[in-house]
């Protein structure tokens, strides 16, 4: 790979890892949005998936939130049947026509509630609603390494508080990513000539990584919400951005 190109990989895996760190999510969107300029897609994507799941290994040893059973519980059944239906699916997606659906529904509905007086809850739904995000967080995670969106979205419509919500998003984004690059590894995606480039996206996400985590701590309530929020509606801004020329030249 080029020396540019490599150059690119560590200026996005440090980005995601800091943000990661923040947000207890979104490595996968924000690299993406950057390494979608000049990396292959295939690399960029295994890339998402092996920074993603370490960097959900550098804050889980750095920042321990509670393993919450009952409430995870569900998330990790749904991510069980989401991942490898994900990976299935795959090669039969439009990854344009995804990444832009995915960017609008983002960009409306997050800046919506990023800018609405009153924040919308949801009460209802219970185990089964939360197993429907981790199956949609599931899916997306086979597709891409989106496994946060949904989860991290519904967490926030939850209303639960911001140690609740990274909690459940540290440990359902960590079993989630762990089965699928076990399954990337096991259908081939992964080839010989992207291992030595994991050298590279690795140890870039470290330090920004442990910077975000720090950051953290010091988050308010409503600041964290926001933050997520935030996240999620420029992710969706980025994706537009990058997929609608190319829709417009079919």
């Amino acid at each position: 790979m080029p020396g540019a190109e490599i150059a690119l990989l560590v200026v996005g895996a440090a980005v995601a890892g800091f943000v990661q760190g923040l947000s207890g999510f979104a490595f996968g969107m924000v690299a993406m949005s950057i390494w979608v300029w000049a990396i292959d897609p295939r690399v960029a994507v295994v890339m998402s998936i092996a920074g993603g799941l370490s960097g959900q290994i550098f804050a889980a040893v750095r920042l321990r939130r509670g393993l919450q059973w009952p409430l995870l519980w569900p998330f990790l059944a749904g991510a069980l049947v989401g991942v490898p239906l994900g990976v299935v699916v795959l090669p039969y997606v439009d990854a344009v026509v995804f990444k832009f659906g995915l960017g609008v529904t983002l960009m409306v509905c997050c800046s919506a509630m990023l800018f609405a007086q009153r924040f919308p809850r949801i009460t209802r739904g219970g185990r089964i609603g939360d197993a429907l995000a981790g199956t949609a967080g599931g899916v997306m995670g086979g597709l891409g390494g989106f496994t946060g969106v949904v989860p991290s979205l519904w967490c926030t419509l939850r209303g639960w508080d911001k140690d609740t919500a990274r909690a459940v998003l540290q440990n359902f984004n960590l079993a989630a990513l762990s089965v699928t690059f076990a399954t990337y590894v096991g259908s081939g995606m992964v080839t010989r000539e992207m291992w030595p480039l994991f050298g590279a996206v690795i140890p870039a996400l470290f330090i920004p990584s442990v910077l975000g985590t720090r950051l953290y701590v010091g988050l308010s309530e409503t600041s964290f919400r926001r933050v997520v929020l935030g996240l999620l509606t420029v992710s969706g801004v980025v994706m537009i951005v990058s997929s609608l020329p190319v829709l417009l030249k079919r």
